[in-house]
């Protein structure tokens, strides 16, 4: 089927998760919608979330994706449910792809999940992981710092990177996890300086990059893959003139990116 895949999150960090579509799936084509607008959501509540991820996922819906993902560990934790209950295609989020992988990678059944204030709070990833393992330990460790400094490409700064991290993660060290879950897909952006912040001993898992995988599984199973021969160009749209969008996506992407301003 050769639709469009919707790709949805609060700002930057789906991104990520585009770019690990585009590169499993280079026949697919990918809509994706930044809500730049209301970003950051981790400090929103519930209801808020769920009305800002609803409106922008109807409007991928409306375009004619064949598939939505929800590139937002937040937007996942607080209303996937609710979506994959109102519409009828195929909506998966990064949660349960990131828990299932943490499950795989440690050795010591001791994780750490790093996300937002209501990522952390909801213990979406503990829920996911005991279904699976109860045998597991989950922390939760919340970095509201990390997405604003990141949609401002405060990363391009190294010193300015390795002193947030180090301010952040500061008394996660002595937890004596192996295994760490970046449970936000801003996150992925900061990997190596957190893999270098924790000596590079502990494995550091993309939700992201897991997720792209379970795309593939969702169209194969529902033989919804594109053809080569119809390829269409992917599309940006996001919820407010943002030059810092347009520039991060075109260095990430590598490709000029000039997303459509949505008024919703």
């Amino acid at each position: 089927m050769n639709n469009a895949i919707g790709v949805f999150d609060s700002g930057v960090g789906g991104l990520t998760v585009a770019r690990e579509i585009m590169r499993q799936l280079p026949n697919e084509t990918i809509y994706y919608f930044g809500d730049v607008k209301n970003c950051p959501y981790g400090d929103k509540t519930r209801e808020e979330i769920i009305k800002y991820t609803d409106r922008a996922v109807k409007y991928l819906i409306d375009k004619g994706v064949k598939m939505v993902v929800l590139a937002c560990n937040t937007a996942t934790a607080a209303a996937l449910n609710y979506l994959q209950d109102k519409y009828d295609i195929p909506i998966i989020g990064v949660v349960q792809p990131g828990a299932r992988r943490a499950i795989q990678a440690t050795e010591n059944n001791k994780v750490l999940v790093l996300g937002t204030k209501f990522t952390a709070k909801s213990k979406v990833y503990d829920i996911e992981i005991e279904n699976i393992n109860s045998d597991i330990q989950v922390v939760d460790k919340a970095c509201p710092a990390f997405v604003p400094f990141i949609e401002s490409e405060g990363n391009v700064d190294k010193d300015a990177t390795k002193k947030i991290i180090h301010e952040t993660l500061e008394n996660t060290r002595n937890l004596g996890v192996d295994t760490v879950v970046l449970g936000c897909t801003h996150y992925p952006i900061l990997k190596k300086d957190i893999e270098e912040y924790y000596g590079n001993n502990i494995k550091v898992i993309s939700s992201g990059r897991e997720a792209a995988r379970e795309v593939s599984s969702v169209l194969g199973y529902a033989k919804l893959h594109q053809k080569r021969f119809n390829k269409k160009d992917h599309e940006f749209y996001i919820s407010e003139a943002s030059e810092n969008f347009n520039n991060i996506a075109s260095k990430w992407l590598n490709k000029e990116i000039i997303a459509e301003v949505v008024d919703l």
